[in-house]
C-alpha cells in the first residue's frame, strides 16, 4: 500500500510538471519556481512544452502501470524520475533532489521490497 501512495504522488508531481511547463510556463509564479525571466520563458516556451509532454509521459506510465500490476514497469519508470531528477539537480534546478528524486527514490524502494 505504501508503494502505491508514494507512486501515486510521484505520478501527480509530473503531471503538475507538465501543467505548468506546457501551460503556465511563463506566469510569474512558474517563472519563480523555475528561476526564469520573462525573457527565457518566452523564448523557451515550446522546449518547455517539449519537457512537460514527457513527464506527462512518465506520469501517465506510472498510473497505467499500478493499474495493470506491472512492477518491472513501474520500477523503470520511477528509476528514470529518480535519474532525471538528479541530472537537473546536476544542471542547477537544485529543488529537483527534494520534489523529484527523493519521492521516486522512496517509491521505488517501497515497490522493491514489497510494501
Amino acid at each position: 500500500m505504501l508503494s502505491l501512495i508514494l507512486t501515486v504522488i510521484v505520478a501527480a508531481v509530473h503531471f503538475y510538471f507538465l501543467y505548468l511547463e506546457m501551460v503556465k510556463w511563463e506566469a510569474p509564479r512558474t517563472r519563480k519556481i523555475f528561476g526564469t525571466t520573462a525573457e527565457f520563458a518566452a523564448q523557451s516556451r515550446g522546449l518547455a512544452a517539449n519537457q512537460g509532454l514527457y513527464n506527462g509521459f512518465l506520469a501517465a506510465g506510472l498510473i497505467v502501470a499500478l493499474i495493470i500490476g506491472n512492477v518491472p514497469m513501474t520500477v523503470y519508470l520511477l528509476a528514470c524520475v529518480a535519474v532525471a531528477g538528479l541530472y537537473a539537480a546536476y544542471c542547477g534546478i537544485k529543488p529537483a533532489l527534494i520534489f523529484q528524486t527523493i519521492p521516486a527514490l522512496l517509491a521505488l524502494v517501497t515497490v522493491w521490497i514489497g510494501l
